[in-house]
């Protein structure tokens, strides 16, 4: 059957900002830095199929079991999927790339851990799931003009990074971003300024001949 955990991390913005929230006072009053206490939490959660294997690979039958519960799923972009087996079949891990592969997905090498154990020729395909959240915002604590000590209302920053946190296509770019692949791409960026450089002006050639004679 299948199952799904869950685990919760902060942006790295929203540990720094930890003490500043557990010393608020009663009207939430106490951050007096410009940086906003309410930051995107980024949610994981595990979900689980277990599939009957041999080896072959994946029978059809369980093949469109895998691709129906992938539609289920609503596989998409920032999905991780993985394949936690009893025995290292590549045909197995084929096959589930091939039906992951229709939604523009590669399987993973290695599995997170996950409750129950397999059993004898079966695997178990696992999606990774990172959601992100902003929770306490909108904060309308404070709404008096009064504020003696300069400081930052509890609202500040919630519009920016709950918007942050919708739009954001792989909600685990606000843990770590993207990793470079090393390679330059200044040549690749310069292309089009260098053709529009090398380019002749449009009159070096002088003008056309235009006759206006034979006009209707």
């Amino acid at each position: 059957m299948p199952f799904f955990t869950t685990r919760k991390f902060a942006a790295p913005l929203a540990a720094v900002l930890a003490l500043a929230s557990a010393s608020c006072g009663p009207m939430n009053m106490e951050n007096r830095s410009l940086y906003s206490v309410n930051q995107p939490i980024v949610e994981r959660s595990n979900y689980a199929l277990d599939l009957n294997t041999s080896g072959a690979g994946l029978a059809v039958s369980e093949q469109r079991r895998l691709a129906d519960w992938f539609e289920t799923m609503d596989l998409r972009y920032g999905d991780r999927i993985s394949i936690d087996a009893s025995s290292n079949n590549v045909a197995v891990k084929d096959d589930v790339a091939t039906i992951a592969g229709r939604y523009g997905l590669m399987v993973d090498e290695g599995a997170p851990l996950t409750t129950g154990t397999l059993g004898s020729g079966q695997a178990r395909v696992i999606i990774t799931r990172t959601s992100a959240s902003v929770p306490g915002c909108p904060d309308w604590s404070h709404t008096a003009e009064w504020n003696p000590s300069n400081s930052t209302n509890p609202n500040y920053g919630c519009a920016t990074n709950s918007n942050l946190a919708a739009m954001i296509a792989n909600p685990e770019d606000l843990i770590r971003g993207q990793e470079g692949t090393g390679e330059t791409v200044v040549t690749t960026s310069t292309k089009a300024i260098k053709t529009y450089r090398d380019k002749d002006p449009t009159g070096a050639g002088g003008l056309s001949a235009v006759s206006t004679g034979g006009g209707q």
